[in-house]
């Protein structure tokens, strides 16, 4: 809460955190928060759907995070039902949530049974996971890390299939071939792997600094009159870090052109990408990029060879706050994540703070090269800032009511009514006044002190009684003591 009891502020999240859209048609939107919280959040309300808070989530922060493909739908056998301690199959990796994490394990979240069914640390990373992705055929999962090496991963064992040395440095991104045979690696430069051998097949260079993001942008090349092989004539892109220049390349037969065949320009380094692929190759291909600064640039483009000319985008979404009076000035909001619908003419915007982020749908109109959202998340994060401040509050107790007198265990008083406005209270005992004995303040909480021996304190309370009498020196209660030793 801000100084002079003002409005909290709500700590907008920077754009680059882990989260992803769910396969099953954006269903959901998964976020790892920087607290090492996991969020799934309903994207069609707005509603929070789980929430798992990894054991080690401030040591092991999630780092990157990935869903199982949708294609992964295997049935398992009817005549025998799966233990719960077994691995986990290819029958129910659909809901399944892989988690990267900083000191290199992998963690594997079901959001249908909301709780971690396995974890994949044996022989594994032993430093960050930068990226993770899953095989669409085969239910293997591949993991990138800055240990310089790649590793293949059965998780139905949860054991390591294959692990190599993929750059001399760290290796920050994977991308799978849309056939399911080839893997893009990148570091400081980009390698393409022969999956099933793990030779290397192509070496590509352009980038001054690591690279950070890939992705197959074509399913099918250009020219279909070709033989396609799954790889030939196939365009991926690259973004790296600091770099506003996102670059697109090309897979030929020959192995002569390494450079890049064109480039997007963008404000920032990119943190977020999705695609809409063509259908055909007169439908351009549009792209949906993220950007750190927080902003989403839109590109439209037919990829069929080479462009000198980098290319701008058709459109830029900014979101801001309203600024409240004459002097304040709006407030950039960060836009986290980027994805187009499926009838590909509007957009998921997933925007403000990690602990409850806006997820809104906004119609896309060719006509703006530019739209800044005015959007008041204000309301968005009081509610939730209220429920978790603590309250005190004084409980309500009637005149029957009785309470344990500190002091002495086993004694009780009638709880006294407070004084009405009208009458007077005793003021303190000013300094200098003779000292107020044991017995007198009993007095004042209601106990007699002039019992008789039956009156006297349980057995069970003498040594609480003698302990107290030691350190006050009070004689009286030390003769209490003595007559119910004495009886």
């Amino acid at each position: 809460m801000a100084a002079g009891g003002g409005v909290v502020a709500e700590p907008l999240s920077p754009a680059g955190v882990p989260c992803a859209f769910s396969p099953h048609s954006q269903a959901y939107f998964a976020l790892a928060s920087a607290d090492g919280h996991l969020r799934v959040w309903e994207t069609a309300n707005n509603r929070l759907h789980q929430e798992y808070v990894p054991s080690a989530h401030l040591s092991g922060t999630c780092t990157c995070l990935a869903w199982a493909p949708a294609r992964l739908q295997a049935k398992e056998s009817p005549q025998r039902k799966k233990r719960k301690s077994e691995p986990i199959g290819t029958s129910n990796q659909t809901d399944l949530l892989a988690l990267g994490t900083a000191v290199g394990s992998i963690l594997l979240y079901s959001t249908v049974k909301g709780e971690l069914h396995s974890k994949l640390i044996s022989g594994g990373h032993d430093n960050k996971v930068n990226c993770i992705q899953w095989h669409q055929d085969n239910g293997c999962l591949y993991s990138c890390s800055d240990d310089k090496h790649i590793v293949e991963w059965n998780t139905q064992t949860c054991k390591v299939k294959c692990k190599w040395k993929g750059d001399s440095s760290g290796v920050s991104s994977l991308c799978i071939s849309p056939d399911g045979k080839m893997l893009l690696s990148a570091g400081r430069t980009i390698k393409l792997w022969v999956l099933e051998t793990k030779e290397l097949y192509r070496h590509f260079t352009g980038h001054a600094t690591p690279v950070s993001s890939l992705m197959f942008t074509t399913i099918r090349p250009p020219n279909e009159s070709q033989p396609f092989d799954g790889i030939t004539g196939l365009y991926f892109l690259s973004g790296a870090v600091h770099d506003r220049l996102l670059n697109v390349w090309q897979v030929r037969s020959e192995n002569k052109e390494k450079n890049a065949v064109m480039s997007f320009t963008i404000t920032d380094e990119p943190v977020y990408i999705d695609l809409a692929l063509s259908e055909n190759k007169e439908e351009p291909v549009k792209l949906a990029v993220v950007c750190r600064d927080g902003q989403v640039h839109l590109f439209e483009h037919i990829l069929n060879g080479y462009c000198k000319k980098p290319l701008t985008s058709n459109c830029t979404i900014q979101i801001a706050t309203p600024g409240k009076g004459k002097k304040s000035t709006p407030k950039p909001i960060p836009i986290l994540a980027a994805g187009f619908c499926s009838d590909k003419m509007s957009l998921l915007l997933v925007y403000g703070n990690w602990f409850q982020p806006t997820i809104e749908r906004v119609a896309l109109n060719s006509k703006e090269p530019h739209m800044c959202l005015v959007r008041d998340i204000s309301n968005c994060w009081a509610p939730k800032v209220e429920t978790a401040i603590t309250k005190v509050r004084t409980p309500v107790m009637n005149s029957e009511a009785k309470v344990l007198v500190p002091g002495i265990p086993g004694h009780c008083a009638a709880v006294k009514p407070a004084p009405a406005p009208t009458e007077k209270v005793e003021s303190k005992r000013k300094l200098g006044e003779n000292e107020v004995s044991i017995e007198e303040r009993l007095g004042a909480l209601g106990i007699d002190t002039k019992k008789e021996k039956d009156d006297l304190p349980q057995t069970n309370s003498f040594p609480v009684l003698l302990v107290q009498g030691l350190e006050s020196n009070d004689f009286e209660m030390l003769n209490y003591f003595k007559l119910g030793i004495q009886t």
